[in-house]
């Protein structure tokens, strides 16, 4: 294999004149950014440290995935710039190490870290420098090696990742969804069988006069409300579950947001909560279904008034761009961690005494199904913004204007 220019040059010190010198250091910056142009061409990121942990490079492709300036970056330790990385879990094996993570700043996002030690071979001597008597074709003698630092290779794999956790998370509904339907069809038996007892309990009180009837009818009243009330929550939670398709037709996104803030609005009043609509009044119209929409709407805004304390505030602004109506919640209240964040669509999994876990699962689900796409961000302690966006335009090709094309 021929010597690359850096090896020839370890071979040549000892006998470089000082003329030559300049011309080498040119060589060497030149060889410097050939390398630089290089790293910052790949797409993975790539971060080499000392080996105390400290930044000696990095690529562009590593600011962009932990949102930090080279410059600021240099000599820094690792884990002091990306907060939450435990530098020594994955440097104390000695060896190659393959890791994933999730990173929540500048974005949500999965990484593999792929970590490999740096280690440089101590020269005893260097032909012309060490021992100027020495023939010109004598080979550099080695020594012991020791650890500089350590490379790191930076691959995006959210979609990937995110690819598999949908599918984990299509299982588990479809489970769900068998398990609804089992509770639902238990449950409307009895209930079908207390009705059917109340139509006779009801023909039996119009044998009594007076007070009686009128008490006991009272009494079959009650009874039938309730039975009437559980059904109607059985109904509502198997059409909540079950994917359904859309009953799309054209709709006022605004009024479907106002009807949504109404329904909780004797909530809102006692709890002293302010409630600012920012609602852009040239919407589109979007083919969308009304119920279901509204339905993520009622979960949202649930949310955010429960999260809440006394006078908070929940900002709801609607806006659009060229291809996407949005729909933006913003809430005062606790607010999420980090950890809490990444579970909010699992089945179940609540911070509340009393939730389902099944608001925000729900929500996305209705928001897929209209082609939308769901965004949560939150800190804990400093509220929650949730927006929804939905496509108002089916785009599948963009024409380009012939003054568009590649002037020769």
């Amino acid at each position: 294999m021929k010597a690359g220019f850096l090896e020839k040059l370890i071979e040549r010190l000892g006998r470089i004149g000082p003329e030559e010198v300049q011309n080498y250091f040119l060589r060497l910056a030149q060889e410097k950014g050939f390398l630089e142009t290089v790293f910052n061409a790949i797409q993975e990121g790539i971060i080499v440290t000392d080996s105390e942990g400290r930044i000696t490079y990095l690529n562009d492709a590593a600011c962009n995935l932990f949102g930090i300036d080279a410059s600021d970056s240099i000599g820094k330790r690792l884990d002091e710039r990306v907060r939450g990385l435990d530098w020594e879990s994955l440097t104390q094996s000695g060896g190659p190490v393959s890791r994933d993570m999730e990173i929540f700043y500048p974005a949500n996002r999965f990484i593999n870290f792929y970590i490999v030690p740096l280690t440089i071979e101590h020269r005893e001597s260097v032909a012309g420098i060490a021992n100027s008597r020495q023939p010109e074709s004598t080979t550099p003698a080695t020594g012991a090696t020791e650890q500089a630092g350590h490379a790191m290779i930076l691959r995006d794999i959210t979609e990937s990742r995110r690819t598999e956790q949908q599918a984990i998370e299509s299982e588990r509904l479809n489970a769900l969804t068998l398990l609804a339907a089992g509770v639902a069809h238990e449950i409307g038996n009895p209930l079908n069988s207390l009705n059917i007892h109340l139509q006779l309990m009801e023909r039996q009180a119009r044998k009594f006069d007076g007070a009686a009837r009128a008490e006991l009818q009272e009494s079959i009243d009650v009874a039938r409300s309730e039975v009437i009330r559980l059904d109607s929550i059985v109904t509502q939670f198997l059409r909540a579950i079950r994917p359904t398709r859309p009953q799309l037709r054209p709709e006022n996104i605004n009024t479907i947001v106002r009807e949504a803030v109404r329904f909780f609005g004797s909530e809102i009043q006692d709890r002293d909560i302010v409630v600012e609509q920012e609602l852009r009044s040239d919407l589109p119209l979007i083919q969308l279904d009304r119920d279901q929409m509204k339905q993520a709407f009622y979960n949202v805004i649930k949310n955010s008034v429960e999260a809440m304390k006394r006078r908070g505030i929940l900002r709801i602004r609607t806006d659009m761009d060229d291809s996407h109506v949005f729909i933006n919640f913003v809430d005062t209240g606790g607010g999420m961690s980090a950890e809490n964040l990444s579970r909010v669509f699992e089945p179940y999994f609540t911070t509340k005494p009393s939730g389902t876990g099944l608001g925000l699962l729900i929500v996305r689900r209705i928001v897929r199904e209209h082609g939308g796409e769901l965004c949560i961000e939150s800190s804990e302690g400093k509220g929650l913004a949730l927006t929804i966006r939905l496509p108002y335009i089916d785009r599948r090709v963009r024409m380009l204007e012939a003054g568009d094309s590649q002037k020769e």
